[in-house]
């Protein structure tokens, strides 16, 4: 993917390292649900880096799901990646805001195992769209 698609889906995936790195920094912190959001982040800025890398021009929303589907248009094995990446989903409200909780707040709600599962998800939702966008030969 060259040009400034590509260059877009580049900057976009470096976002999404970043995210993932730092949700292995929250884990690391005991952070869970700090971790499980920006695993959710990652993989979404991920897919979001893969559409732009193939000339979209607006990509919105925060479902790995719909993105995923977006994504399918250019490259139906994204169908598989969802089934996976569909359960990053549920990170995005409910590890940030008391009101999407019966009871207490999301600091308390999400343990080490939760959030080490959202880091391996993401991870293999990065590692996916990387495949993808990278020209071969690099990286």
């Amino acid at each position: 993917m060259g040009g400034e698609a590509g260059r877009e889906g580049q900057r976009w995936l470096a976002q999404a390292q970043r995210d993932l790195e730092d949700a292995r920094f929250a884990l690391e912190g005991g952070r869970y649900n700090l971790a499980c959001f920006l695993a959710q982040q990652s993989a979404e800025k991920a897919v979001a880096g893969f559409l732009y890398s193939r000339g979209a021009e607006d990509v919105w929303g925060h479902s790995l799901a719909d993105l995923c589907e977006d994504a399918a248009v250019f490259d139906q094995t994204f169908h598989v990646l969802k089934s996976v990446a569909v359960f990053l989903d549920k990170y995005f409200y409910i590890t940030r805001y008391p009101r999407y909780m019966p009871a207490g707040i999301p600091a308390d709600a999400f343990d080490q195992q939760e959030a080490l599962r959202a880091t391996s998800l993401a991870e293999e939702v990065l590692s996916f769209v990387r495949e993808r966008v990278t020209p071969s030969g690099q990286g």
